[in-house]
């Protein structure tokens, strides 16, 4: 499964879509935002915890929304919230938009930078009208030790019986991906698909194959590797 195709069945097949994990939920969401607006479907961006106020695209009110759907591009929405960040929108609001856009993400889940989570009891917040949830691990984790790269290690030594030495192999990735207790938490009976991020050389790229083999093992057939990196490099190349 390639970029492509998960944008297609966001589209067709799913409306309101909760991404969670680490290591490029927000870069991924933007994308999707971007690819699906594009086909001109009417695209809300928001968040069920909190994200960065984004420089363009914002639209708190419902009017400015339907301002920039009327323009043909998204609109990211939530709550003005200190340090220049996004909560979630009243529980009204954000069922009115629904109601009014094609489609819908919702960034779910928080990493504090870092390529790998398990999440805390709390967590994910996966929005109850969610019928995709997409978890995301950045490949920058794979032979780092946990204290270097995984948030709520204290869930990891838990869960999976990890140490903060221990080095994250493919096959604790793979562990961690698909476990309710890890990046499936909340999931429950919702399509699932999984998105290995920073996939920036041919090595790792390599490395990531293998865990998608592993996933699919596990009965997680939808898996994509991205690099968004490349994408912000020509994006900047191009202005």
């Amino acid at each position: 499964m390639d970029l492509e195709e998960l944008v297609q069945i966001c589209g067709e097949q799913h409306k309101v879509i909760s991404i969670v994990g680490a290591g490029g939920k927000t870069g991924l969401m933007y994308e999707l935002a971007r690819q699906c607006s594009k086909r001109g479907q009417r695209v809300l961006v928001s968040t069920t915890t909190h994200i960065a106020e984004p420089e363009n695209h914002l639209a708190v009110e419902e009017e400015e929304v339907l301002r920039l759907w009327e323009e043909g591009t998204y609109a990211v929405t939530g709550k003005k919230a200190s340090g220049k960040k996004l909560s979630m929108p009243s529980d009204r609001q954000l069922d009115t938009l629904i109601k009014k856009a094609d489609i819908v993400f919702l960034e779910a889940d928080g990493s504090k930078g870092l390529p790998c989570k398990v999440p805390a009891e709390h967590e994910p917040v996966i929005f109850p009208k969610t019928s995709l949830v997409i978890g995301v691990m950045g490949m920058s984790c794979l032979g780092k030790r946990m204290s270097e790269c995984c948030f709520r290690i204290e869930e990891a030594q838990s869960f999976f019986g990890v140490r903060p030495d221990t080095v994250l192999s493919e096959e604790l990735a793979v562990s961690i991906l698909s476990s309710a207790s890890g990046t499936r938490k909340n999931v429950k009976e919702r399509e699932f698909a999984v998105v290995l991020n920073q996939c920036d050389t041919e090595e790792i790229k390599r490395k990531a194959e293998r865990i998608a083999a592993g996933l699919k093992k596990a009965g997680i057939k939808k898996v994509v590797l991205t690099c968004f990196r490349k994408r912000r490099e020509e994006d900047a190349r191009s202005i």
